[in-house]
Order: C-alpha cells, then sequence, then structure tokens
C-alpha cells in the first residue's frame, strides 16, 4: 500500500514537473502598434526577442491616425488585440489614459531618464526624442536653409511639402509646435508660396531624395537613413527645434502583460536606447553620443532649443489645429 502511494505521488510529481516544463517553454507572442520606422523595430525587436528567447513579436507598422482608428475598431468589437502601442501622437496617449484603456506601469529605470512630459501618471513614458527638421535636395538647393522662414524663398516656390497631420503623428505634433512658435499665419505664407501637404512621413523623405520636391518637413532617422543609401538628402535644424517624445504604453487588458512590461524595460535599457540613438535619433538617457554622421543636436542642448507646448491639452484642441492647418494648405 505504502509502495503504492508513494509510487502514485512519484507519477503526479513527474507530471507536474512535465507541465511545469512545458508551460515554462510555452512561448508567448507579444503584439506590437507603431508607427516607427520598420529598419529601427526590426533592431529592436530582434535584440530583444534574442534576449529574450520564449518572446515572438508580431509588429504592425502604420500611421499614428491609422493605428488609432484601428484600436478603436478592435475596442468597439470587444478587444484591442495589441499589447503594446508606441508612436509619436502624443494627445492619443492622454487620451487612451482618461478612457482607462492603459496599464499603470513604471519601467525599470524610468527615473533615470530625460522625459518631457507631464500628467502621464505612470501610464506611459518616451522611448525616443524624435526631431523633425527641414530635409533638402542637396541638388536642387545649393544654399541650406538655415530658418524656418527661408522656406518663404523662391528656392522653395511649389516645392515644399508636410506629411498629412491626419495620419501621421509626428506631423500633427509638427503643426502644433509650428502653430506655437510662428502662429497659424505662417501656414498661410508657406501655402502662398506653393507649399502642400503630401502623404505620410516616408513619402516626404522620398519626395525630397527623388526630386520631387526641393524639401520638406522631415523626421530624423527617416532621413538620414534615406542619406546612408547614397540618396541626394540633408538636413538642417533651425533655431526652433521641433522635438517630439514617442511614448510607449501597455493596454490594460493585454493577454501578455509580462512579456509587454519586459519589452516597455528593454526599450529604455542603454542597448536598446544605443541602437535607437545610431538610427539618427534622439535617445532618452543621457550619456549616450550622438554618431559623427549626424548632425542633430546632442540631447541636452535640442532640449533647450525645442519648442515647448502643454501636451496634457492637446485633446481639446487637437481636432482644431489640424482643421485650421487644412484648410489653409488645401485651400
Amino acid at each position: 500500500m505504502r509502495k503504492t502511494a508513494i509510487l502514485l505521488l512519484a507519477v503526479t510529481l513527474v507530471l507536474c514537473l512535465a507541465a511545469c516544463a512545458e508551460k515554462a517553454e510555452q512561448p508567448e507572442t507579444l503584439v506590437v502598434y507603431t508607427s516607427m520606422k520598420d529598419t529601427l523595430v526590426t533592431a529592436l525587436v530582434d535584440d530583444f526577442t534574442e534576449k529574450h528567447p520564449s518572446i515572438t513579436a508580431e509588429v504592425r507598422i502604420d500611421g499614428a491616425g491609422t493605428l488609432m482608428a484601428q484600436i478603436e475598431s478592435e475596442r468597439q468589437a470587444g478587444k484591442i488585440l495589441a499589447d503594446i502601442i508606441w508612436t509619436s501622437e502624443i494627445p492619443d496617449f492622454y487620451y487612451m489614459k482618461d478612457e482607462g484603456l492603459l496599464l499603470q506601469y513604471s519601467p525599470t529605470g524610468a527615473d533615470d531618464i530625460l522625459n518631457p512630459l507631464e500628467g502621464t501618471e505612470g501610464y506611459f513614458i518616451p522611448a525616443r526624442l524624435g526631431t523633425m527638421g527641414i530635409a533638402y535636395n542637396t541638388d536642387i538647393i545649393q544654399t541650406p536653409p538655415a530658418s524656418w522662414r527661408d522656406l518663404l524663398g523662391p528656392d522653395y516656390s511649389n516645392g515644399f511639402a508636410f506629411a498629412n497631420p491626419e495620419t501621421s503623428g509626428t506631423a500633427l505634433m509638427a503643426v502644433v509646435l509650428l502653430t506655437e512658435a510662428f502662429g497659424e499665419e505662417f501656414f498661410g505664407e508657406l501655402r502662398a508660396n506653393g507649399a502642400f501637404v503630401g502623404q505620410g512621413s516616408t513619402w516626404v523623405v522620398e519626395a525630397v531624395s527623388s526630386g520631387e520636391i526641393a524639401a520638406g518637413l522631415a523626421v530624423d532617422y527617416i532621413t538620414f537613413d534615406k542619406a546612408r543609401s547614397g540618396a541626394p538628402i540633408a538636413m538642417v535644424y533651425p533655431q526652433e527645434m521641433i522635438v517630439i517624445p514617442s511614448p510607449v504604453a501597455i493596454f490594460k487588458d493585454s493577454p501578455n502583460t509580462a512579456a509587454a512590461k519586459k519589452f516597455a524595460d528593454y526599450l529604455i535599457t542603454p542597448e536598446a536606447q544605443q541602437l535607437i540613438e545610431s538610427t539618427g535619433t534622439l535617445p532618452v538617457l543621457n550619456g549616450i553620443p550622438n554618431p559623427g554622421e549626424y548632425n542633430i543636436p546632442p540631447v541636452a542642448e535640442a532640449m533647450t532649443r525645442a519648442i515647448l507646448v502643454d501636451e496634457t491639452d492637446m485633446m481639446t484642441w487637437k481636432d482644431e489645429v489640424i482643421g485650421a492647418f487644412l484648410a489653409i494648405m488645401q485651400g
């Protein structure tokens, strides 16, 4: 009897150990929605999954506006499919926080980063500080623009473009910041010189590099990635800089919370921040030097030159700003 009991206990223990081992080895699938460029996301995801081999990642890359429309559609259907959201459209994160969609989580090392955002309450945190400047075709423009008002000159007549702020989070933020710095009348002057609204942020860079337009308001690392390929494109930063934090957040109802937390932790590690910086955009950690091939200012200088705006209040006038801008530029 005793031997039978011991045997049953042993069998039970073996089965439990096998089940536990199977459970431990069961891969987790992390779903990431992001507007970051594929070269950056691929480098980060590859490094992350190499460090965490039990986690696989499915990544959807699209414009911030398109991603938010998808999230709202999924929400109406009863379940948001993403675990992580990482874009540059800051108002969306305050909206999602207020709607109770985000998990309150402070990633490991969060106290060490440069975080210019107020009122986040631990629901989201910037993983990079994107910049936007004036990208210009070096075959067309012989003297690079030194200020924003240089874009009103004849070199840029009918040859300067913005990405569409309805679908691009970086374009939206740029419009908000330029409105704050120069007023809506600046867009009217640009429009009078033939400036127009194109497609997404990548389109702007492609159009500049191909010579379709002479210059455009462009995202840093997309421009530098194109320049590295040998395209005739360069970037300049006027004194008034557009610096855009790109927040990352975890959805509250994520079925993969543990994996999502690991990814949020990872994004602000020195290793990830080095990858972010190496593509030509600003890290949120100090002490990571800029590579010499870029003319992007160091993070401390960029923040002193940055156009400031109250991000916590942006949701109340986001649509108004977009509407006013498009009315001018498409009128």
